[in-house]
C-alpha cells in the first residue's frame, strides 16, 4: 500500500506516518512531499498553530473516494521546539488515524498508540497526580484509544500497585536477567538468541565459562555497593536445555556470588520447551529454592506443533507439568499463542479446554507477531494465518475463559506487526503474579542482563533516563568478549548508583 503524504515535508514525521499506516496494511510505503501518481491514497494536511494546534486531513484514495478528518490540542505555553514537534506529532497522529479508519473501515482500538508498553503511559499520568477519570479522558481524547482497552489498562495497573506497592521506589535496587541461548530446535516465530543444543557442547561450555565470569564479577559489584536484587530471571532460549548438573553449577555460582541471595523476591526459570524437563532437573530446581517455573505448550494442536518446529507432544506438555508438581514446583506459568498457522477460534477453544484440566497459576497469552528475522516471516506463504477478525475473536475468547476461570490481567506489551493490532497479556491467579514480567514492562528498575543476548536496561535512580546496553546474540561473538561485556555494564552501573550517593 502506497500513500502520499502533502502537506508534511519534516522528515520527523515520516517514521510516525509510517507506524500508524502498518497498522492497517501488511505492507506499506508512505511518501512524503513529491506528487506520486501512483500511490493508493494521497493524503493532504492542513496544519494551523496559533494559541492551538488544528489539523485538517483529507484523503483521496485511487478510486476517487474521499474522506476527512480533523483534530485539535491546545498548546501549552513555555514548550522547546522537541516538545512543540511532539505535541505537532500526536494531532497528526490523530487526524491521520482517523482519516485512514474511515477509508478502510478498520477501527484500531488502541488508538495512535504503536509502543510496546501502553500501561507505562497510564501510571506516569496516575503518578504525577493525574485523577483518574481525567487520565482516562486524556487516553480517549489525544490517543484515541478506546474505551475497553483503557479499562484493561486501569485493571493492570491496579492489580500491579497491589502485587507491588513499592513499584515506584524500586530504582535503587536491581533485577537480573540470565540468558541461556539454546533450545532443542528453533521454533518458526522466534527471534530471540535461541541455538539449537544438539552437537554444540564445546560452544555450551565456553559460554558457560563467560556466563560464571560475568555474575562473579556483577555479584562483586552489587556486594561492595550494597544495592538488594529483587528478582532474578532465567531466561533464553530455554534454560533447562543445559544439563542438570552444569543447572546446578550455574545455580551455586549466583548462591555463592549474589549478596543477599535468602531476600530476593522471586526467582524464575524458563523451562519452556517440555522436552527438556526432567526429574533430575527439577530435582536441582528443588534443592536451590526455585519453585516458579515457565512450561509453555503454545498451542495444544500436534499439526501447529509440529509446523511451527516444536519437537514435542501435547502428552509429554500434560506429563511434564504434572511431574513438575509432584516434585514441588507451586508456581508454573503456562504460554499460549493465538494466531499460529492453521489454527482459527475452534482449534483455540480446544487449546483452552485443554488448559482447564491443568489450571496453572499463570499463564500468557500471546498475539502471534510476525518478528522480521524469523523463519515465519521470511516464508510467509507457507504459513497461513487467521484474518484480523478471527484473531480478535480468539483474543476475546482468552478474556472470557480467564475471567471465567478467576485469572486477573497483570502485565500487557505490545510488538511491531502483531496481529490485529492486539496485544499480549499476562493473567494470574491473585497473588500469583510474576513481579520480574512486572518490572520489566513499567521499567522501574534497572535490569542487568548477563549471557548471550541478554539486554540490560539501565535505570537513572535520580532521572529515570534509561541506557541500554546488550550482549551479542551468538555465543562465539559473546565466549570471545564476555569479559570486556562485564566491564562495560560495570561502568554504566558506577556513573548511576555512584553518582546517585554522592
Amino acid at each position: 500500500m502506497r500513500i502520499y503524504i502533502k502537506g508534511i515535508e519534516d522528515d520527523r514525521f515520516q517514521r510516525p506516518l509510517e507506524l500508524i499506516a502498518n497498522l492497517f496494511f501488511e505492507e506499506s510505503e508512505v511518501v512524503l512531499g513529491e506528487k506520486d501518481f501512483d500511490a493508493d491514497a494521497a493524503i493532504v494536511f492542513k496544519i494551523g498553530v496559533k494559541g492551538s494546534i488544528l489539523v485538517e486531513a483529507s484523503l483521496t484514495a485511487k478510486d476517487g473516494s474521499v474522506f476527512s478528518a480533523m483534530a485539535e490540542k491546545e498548546m501549552p505555553e513555555g514548550l522547546t521546539e522537541k516538545e512543540e514537534v511532539k505535541q505537532l506529532k500526536t494531532v497528526v497522529s490523530r487526524a491521520y488515524l482517523q482519516v485512514l479508519q474511515d477509508w478502510t473501515g478498520i477501527i484500531q482500538k488502541w488508538g495512535i498508540l504503536t509502543g510496546v508498553r501502553p500501561t507505562k503511559l497510564l501510571h506516569k499520568k496516575l503518578r504525577e497526580g493525574m485523577e483518574q477519570g481525567a487520565a482516562h479522558r486524556e487516553l480517549k481524547e489525544q490517543y484515541l484509544i478506546s474505551d475497553g482497552k483503557i479499562q484493561l489498562m486501569q485493571q493492570i495497573v491496579d492489580r500491579q500497585l497491589a502485587v507491588l506497592p513499592d513499584l515506584y521506589d524500586l530504582k535503587n535496587g536491581v533485577s537480573i536477567y540470565i540468558g541461556i541461548p539454546f533450545c532443542p530446535t528453533k521454533c518458526a516465530y522466534c527471534t530471540f538468541p535461541a541455538y539449537a543444543i544438539n552437537g554444540r557442547q564445546g560452544s555450551v561450555d565456553s559460554f558457560l565459562g563467560g556466563l560464571h565470569y560475568e555474575i562473579r564479577k556483577i555479584g562483586d559489584w552489587l556486594k561492595r555497593n550494597d544495592l538488594k536484587i529483587t528478582t532474578v530471571y532465567y531466561g533464553g532460549g530455554t534454560p533447562t536445555s543445559i544439563t542438570a548438573e552444569e543447572m546446578d553449577m550455574l545455580y551455586e555460582e549466583v548462591y555463592q556470588s549474589f549478596p543477599d541471595v535468602e531476600n530476593i523476591r522471586e526467582v524464575t526459570v524458563e523451562a519452556g520447551r517440555p522436552d527438556t524437563i526432567t526429574p533430575e532437573k527439577l530435582e536441582v530446581l528443588k534443592k536451590w529454592n526455585i519453585d516458579r517455573i515457565s512450561i509453555n505448550p503454545q498451542s495444544y494442536i500436534q499439526e501447529t506443533l509440529k509446523a511451527i518446529g516444536r519437537h514435542h507432544t501435547v502428552e509429554e506438555t500434560i506429563e511434564k507439568f504434572h511431574l513438575a508438581r509432584e516434585m514441588g514446583m507451586n508456581n508454573i506459568n503456562m504460554d499460549l499463542i493465538i494466531g499460529l498457522p492453521g489454527e482459527g477460534t475452534e482449534e483455540f477453544a480446544h487449546t483452552l479446554a485443554e488448559r482447564e484440566k491443568l489450571m496453572p497459576e499463570s499463564l500468557t497469552v500471546h498475539t502471534l507477531s510476525f518478528k522480521r528475522a524469523s523463519e515465519m516471516t521470511r516464508n510467509k506463504a507457507k504459513y497461513k494465518v487467521a484474518d484480523r477478525g478471527e484473531i480478535e475473536k480468539m483474543m476475546n475468547m482468552a478474556e472470557d475463559w480467564t475471567k471465567e476461570n478467576n485469572y486477573v490481567p497483570y502485565y500487557l506489551y505490545r510488538q511491531k506487526n502483531i496481529l490485529g493490532n492486539l496485544e499480549n497479556v499476562g493473567y494470574a491467579f491473585p497473588e500469583q503474579e510474576s513481579l520480574y514480567n512486572i518490572i520489566i514492562m513499567e521499567e522501574q528498575q534497572t535490569i542487568i542482563g548477563l549471557g548471550c543476548g541478554a539486554s540490560s536496561k539501565f535505570i537513572d535512580p535520580e532521572t529515570g533516563v534509561i541506557t541500554q546496553f546488550a550482549n551479542p546474540k551468538d555465543p562465539k561473538s559473546y565466549n570471545d568478549n564476555f569479559e570486556e561485556y562485564a566491564d562495560k555494564k560495570i561502568e554504566i552501573l558506577d556513573s548511576l548508583f555512584n553518582k546517585a550517593k554522592i
